[in-house]
């Protein structure tokens, strides 16, 4: 039977991150992936293929250009299914040549099969032809996620459909149901509805992306409303049926009646623990499939680490990335540093919303005295020549410190420009570094000088 020093389960963001830094501390890795290509959700169905095709749809509805053109403005008039899946199978293939570049020249030696627990420290690798064991003193779990499914909502894949098949559609829907208010289904929202496609989002809770900045996301409903989306906020699907005509109804608690061509489901996602056997290796999962684990992605185990999706919230990519290697690096006693606070976030809607630190609601709950400055990407040059007007820019900062809380971007461009705030937020800066700073011009970093005049002249009148 085959050792290593580590075996990572999975092949995303995260268990490439720790094969990688444990491969890096000269030990011998292993990575067990049970599709036949490396990559995870991330590469194959999930940020990578949607990411991708948000950038088809941009590209090809003229959207950037619609400001200045005109609204009717496209590249292509008729844009299909097809048009959006080759720039997205394009991306894909090279994203998995550079995931099996960086994993060959680093010595890891990659088993495509089923992992499943035989023993804490046993590893049975089920294969076509048969199966393998292997054993590892330390194991990383990064097996990622599926999408959630319902009882209530038949997905077929072909007019009934969750977030790794929209790909799948042969045609782009005239109108489209879209069940999900979080991050995955805003963002496939926005993407259809860029398209001119009827979108009407269904969702339970009373606002959209409840942990975002509330201003941000009352800015991006805005946009959506403007963009012909229906928003059922505070509704519930209590069942779905196809029509004889190849339709969607989509019956709701409320008793209301939503039809359209397409319905994307896209409410939560389970962890990936199916067959893993998890009690032979003396660890449990919760009713989401999430993994429990310690501030270093420990589980009960000690030499078993979970890291990614599978441990739940927030479920993105860079994160996971971090910690795939926060945990490799605990796991053989290598010195680590990285703050979970000072993490950012990217939602890549249309327009994109990125932030880092604490929300003006947070604060307020906190009792911490905060002002906010805002810049307007309108006024701003490089907002004007590239055709977003409606983008912003929102500074938190201490009232009496000046010291940056948080930073909240909507806006073409935000998940870039956020990092020039988060460095600074990681540094212990005030916003009197954005006054004393010259940005080029024309830019959009010059929101940062703008936002903190207008927060820091609301301070001068005290």
């Amino acid at each position: 039977m085959q050792s290593f020093d580590m075996i990572v389960l999975g092949s995303g963001p995260a268990g490439q991150r720790a094969a990688i830094q444990a491969a890096k501390s000269g030990k011998h890795v292993a990575v067990v992936e049970k599709a036949q290509c490396v990559g995870g959700v991330c590469i194959n169905t999930g940020t990578i293929p949607s990411k991708t095709m948000r950038e088809a749809v941009m590209h090809f509805s003229g959207y950037s250009y619609q400001n200045i053109y005109g609204v009717n403005y496209r590249v292509k008039e008729k844009i299909s299914m097809a048009d959006l899946a080759f720039r997205v199978q394009h991306v894909i293939k090279t994203e998995i040549d550079v995931t099996v570049a960086q994993l060959s020249r680093n010595n890891v030696e990659v088993l495509f099969g089923a992992a499943t627990f035989v023993d804490p420290h046993t590893v049975r690798v089920n294969q076509p032809q048969g199966f393998v064991e292997i054993q590892g003193e330390n194991i990383v779990i990064a097996t990622g996620t599926t999408p959630a499914a319902s009882t209530k909502v038949p997905i077929n894949g072909r007019n009934i459909l969750n977030s790794d098949q929209v790909l799948s559609m042969c045609d782009i829907p005239k109108t489209l149901i879209v069940v999900g208010g979080g991050v995955i289904g805003v963002e496939y929202t926005c993407m259809f509805a860029t398209l001119g496609v009827r979108v009407i989002l269904i969702e339970k809770r009373p606002r959209l992306l409840e942990f975002a900045d509330q201003e941000i996301v009352e800015a991006l409903s805005y946009h959506l409303r403007d963009n012909r989306v229906t928003l059922r906020l505070n509704e519930e699907v209590s069942s779905v049926e196809e029509t004889p005509e190849g339709g969607v109804v989509a019956n709701l608690e409320s008793k209301k009646k939503i039809a359209g061509d397409a319905l994307l489901y896209a409410v939560g996602r389970q962890g990936n623990i199916a067959e893993l056997n998890l009690g032979a290796a003396g660890i449990e999962a919760d009713n989401r499939g999430r993994i429990p684990v310690d501030a270093d992605y420990r589980t009960k185990a000690p030499h078993i680490f979970a890291v990614g999706d599978v441990i739940g919230f927030p479920s993105l990519a860079s994160v996971s990335m971090e910690q795939g290697r926060i945990a490799a690096a605990h796991a053989f006693n290598k010195p680590v540093h990285s703050n979970p606070a000072t993490y950012p976030y990217g939602i890549y809607t249309i327009p994109e919303i990125s932030f880092i630190g604490k929300t003006e609601e947070q604060l307020t709950d906190e009792d911490v005295p905060y002002e906010v400055g805002v810049a307007y990407y309108r006024e701003i040059a490089r907002g004007q020549i590239r055709g977003d007007t409606t983008g912003r820019l929102k500074i938190i900062f201490h009232r009496e410190t000046k010291e940056l809380l948080g930073i909240h971007i909507i806006g073409e461009g935000a998940s870039e420009l956020l990092h020039i705030g988060q460095a600074v937020l990681i540094l212990k800066g005030t916003v009197e570094y954005f006054v004393d700073t010259v940005f080029n011009y024309p830019t959009l970093a010059e929101c940062y000088k703008a936002a903190a005049f207008n927060g820091l002249n609301k301070l001068a009148r005290f």
